[in-house]
């Protein structure tokens, strides 16, 4: 595993947990049984910021933390580190980079054209970009969507990790991405096995841009972000972040170089690290040209907005109910274990012991996301942090899990997890 893939995927393999799943039922006798409902709220909000705040403490730089139960307001919680307060107060609605939950977007278009039938998700990647994909006229547009190609991550080709870490700040191509991998022997025969990679969405960016005519950051917002009045979201194009949002987004951070060593994945080149200002043993990632990750994880977006877009996904806002039919349609990312996480198009299905839960995880430098809602789109959860690799070290991962767990769990009506071996075994 290189630093890319560890980046943008972050933490897209989940592990089942053998714990038994609840049911909607005993979900809503278990909210029944819950007397003082606002007693309750008020004590779950200060059992969240005790695990916030225990992430915080454990070397978190930022944590901010929205979930809806779908029971009145939405209970937010944020923690920094103090180091940080001088590049920015961290607030629940500030702008994060979500990395591979822009997966879910590029989905969600592709699926509007197949309702549109411009598109059909039997159509060969050939037939969209002739000569550009060897093997092409064996992938389908649904294997994309799947991660069933076949394709070479480009992410883990080394001629691009200096711009994943921003040493380099070139502006990258999608062609430029593609041909990355292509030059790369495919993994397996197409529709064969799984296995994620980001090669899969740059080139359904360009199948959207070929069918459409119009750039992928244009149909995200014509499509997705202003129907729904989604303020704060869009696609990043360059290094820049959007006018008039420098005193809204938030500031991600990585361990500098003297720390970063023992948290890289093996076979990392010695002396990896990540360019920005200094601060306090890390480094401000926030500069860094997310162009490398275009289609497959350079959305900008914030809590809010992303509960607004899950609920109307899941509702069938976007899409006719063949379509979204057609998203949760999963196949096993592990096949040794087909009822742990499954993916659909762009959409992860997550068994835990508080029931199944819809969505995605993301990592860009600085920046970790993950997202989830319930099948109905009713309830939703955002759990945003300020780095990446921080959350590897030891002390933090052992604080981070269970403030995730707490989350997911909280969301859809459950009591938080009481220890750590209660994991729901989400990503983080």
């Amino acid at each position: 595993m290189t630093l890319a893939t560890c980046l943008t995927t972050a933490g897209a393999a989940v592990a089942a947990s053998a714990a038994p799943v609840r049911t909607e039922a005993a979900r809503a006798d278990a909210w029944s049984a819950d007397t003082g409902h606002a007693g309750a709220v008020a004590a779950r909000a200060d059992q969240l910021a005790t695990l916030v705040r225990q992430t915080v403490d454990a070397g978190v730089p930022g944590v901010a933390v929205r979930i809806d139960d779908g029971h009145g307001p939405a209970v937010e919680s944020v923690g920094q580190a103090p180091w940080t307060v001088a590049d920015h107060k961290l607030a629940v609605d500030d702008e994060f980079r979500m990395g591979s939950n822009t997966k879910t977007l590029v989905a969600t278009l592709i699926l509007q054209l197949v309702a549109e039938h411009r598109v059909n998700l039997t159509d060969s990647v050939e037939s969209w970009l002739p000569g550009l994909v060897p093997g092409g006229r064996a992938i389908t547009l649904r294997m994309l969507l799947n991660h069933t190609s076949g394709l070479y991550d480009y992410t883990d080709d080394p001629a691009g990790l200096a711009s994943v870490t921003g040493q380099d700040q070139r502006q990258w191509a999608p062609e430029e991405l593609l041909a990355l991998a292509t030059r790369h022997q495919a993994l397996f025969t197409p529709g064969k096995k799984w296995s994620y990679s980001n090669t899969n969405y740059i080139a359904l960016g360009m199948v959207l841009e070929k069918a459409t005519g119009r750039s992928v950051a244009d149909l995200i917002d014509e499509r997705i972000v202003q129907p729904l009045r989604l303020t704060h979201t869009y696609l990043a194009t360059t290094a820049a972040w959007r006018p008039g949002d420098d005193r809204t987004h938030a500031h991600g951070y990585e361990p500098d170089a003297a720390h970063l060593g023992p948290l890289l994945p093996p076979g990392m080149p010695p002396g990896t690290s990540f360019a920005g200002p200094s601060h306090d043993d890390h480094v401000d990632t926030a500069g860094i040209n997310p162009s490398w990750a275009w289609a497959a994880g350079a959305v900008v977006s914030t809590a809010a907005d992303w509960a607004r877009f899950d609920t109307a996904l899941m509702s069938g806002q976007l899409l006719p109910p063949a379509q979204l039919r057609q998203m949760r349609t999963t196949v096993p990312e592990d096949p040794a274990a087909p009822e742990a996480t499954r993916y659909g198009l762009g959409l992860e299905e997550v068994r835990t012991p508080c029931g199944t839960v819809w969505g995605h995880t993301g990592g860009i430098p600085g920046y970790a996301s993950q997202n989830y809602t319930d099948s109905t789109g009713h309830r939703t959860v955002a759990i945003l942090t300020t780095t990446v690799f921080g959350l590897s070290e030891q002390k933090a991962a052992a604080t981070y899990r269970p403030l995730v767990d707490a989350a997911v769990c909280r969301m859809l009506g459950e009591p938080l997890p009481g220890t750590a071996t209660q994991s729901t075994a989400l990503p983080g």
